[in-house]
């Protein structure tokens, strides 16, 4: 997962062009504003949100990170833990409510990462425009 792929830009909050701008406005998921994205990368100026509606379908990427977050919650519970099952909703619903800023932002991440590729080219490029423009 090194810099490069698309599980870095995913995991580390980057630009899915040079993977050096940061994505979310927000550092971290449970800030206030944690929703809000650049318009454009600060680094390379990829255009972060590409037209209207584009993250609609960020939102079927959000609905298989619940399935499997639900899923995985509920072998984990009945198999592994072998805890009776009436208790499992009073475990589920609050993490769900708790990951929803979390679950959000990796699904517009990762729904962006499908469409544009990384460009080494474009992450060295900034790099020295910004050297040059301190001296």
């Amino acid at each position: 997962m090194g810099l490069g792929s698309k599980l870095y830009s995913i995991a580390f909050n980057k630009c899915p062009k040079c993977h050096q701008g940061d994505f979310f406005v927000t550092k971290t998921s449970f800030q206030p504003k944690f929703d809000q994205i650049h318009h454009r990368c600060e680094h390379c100026n990829e255009t972060l949100m590409p037209e209207t509606g584009f993250y609609w379908g960020a939102l079927y990427v959000s609905y298989a990170l619940y399935v499997i977050w639900c899923m995985t919650a509920f072998i984990v519970y009945n198999y592994v833990l072998k805890l009776d099952l009436d208790y499992f909703l009073v475990f589920l619903i609050p993490t769900l409510v708790l990951l929803m800023p979390w679950f959000f932002r990796l699904a517009r991440r990762t729904w962006l990462n499908l469409f544009v590729n990384y460009d080494p080219a474009k992450a060295k490029n900034k790099a020295v425009i910004l050297s040059t423009n301190h001296s």
